[in-house]
């Protein structure tokens, strides 16, 4: 293996470690499943990792990896893929979830409401209400995400953000103790 290509991989390794956690926390809320977001990431780096040497030039990797993701994802959706955010049968696929210590909705007492609340929403309206407020991207890094315009990221973000505060008790919840 030459020496380039040893850079190569030591580069993409150290990027796959650093992000990982947030790649696998965006699949999770995307897809509802903890073994779909796996397969949702791995499948995701796999592209990336063919064209690392152009993915590792990008002003924002990361923000490139994401829209990867976002992209394969919502070509799930469009093939009527059922997406759950509910454990099926045994699968305890919401405990495996590991939050960043700084995320503030981890600290929320009942997770399963909010995850809940956030199935309901339709799939861009969920992208939407992820990448902006669970991400803490920017709305012009969500448009970008999303492949939209920062116009369709407020509409769908306002939307989705209505309906959640229609969730009887969620608001309460989320905001009791004054977590917010």
């Amino acid at each position: 293996m030459g020496v380039r290509k040893q850079v190569g991989d030591r580069e993409f390794h150290d990027f796959v470690v650093g992000c990982w956690p947030r790649l696998m926390r965006t699949a999770f809320l995307l897809t509802g499943e903890q073994h779909a977001a796996e397969d949702l990431v791995q499948s995701t780096l796999e592209q990336v990792y063919v064209a690392w040497h152009r993915v590792a030039l990008a002003d924002a990797p990361e923000a490139y990896v994401r829209r990867v993701m976002i992209n394969a994802h919502a070509r799930r959706y469009r093939r009527k893929l059922r997406e759950f955010l509910l454990p099926r049968g045994g699968d305890a696929g919401l405990t495996h979830e590991v939050a960043d210590t700084g995320d503030r909705i981890a600290q929320a007492d009942d997770r399963h409401t909010l995850l809940k609340a956030l199935a309901q929403l339709p799939a861009r309206q969920r992208e939407a209400v992820v990448l902006r407020y669970w991400e803490d991207l920017t709305e012009t890094q969500t448009a970008e995400a999303m492949g939209c315009s920062v116009g369709t990221v407020k509409s769908n973000a306002a939307k989705g953000i209505a309906k959640l505060r229609a969730v009887s008790g969620l608001v309460e919840k989320v905001t009791q103790g004054g977590r917010t």
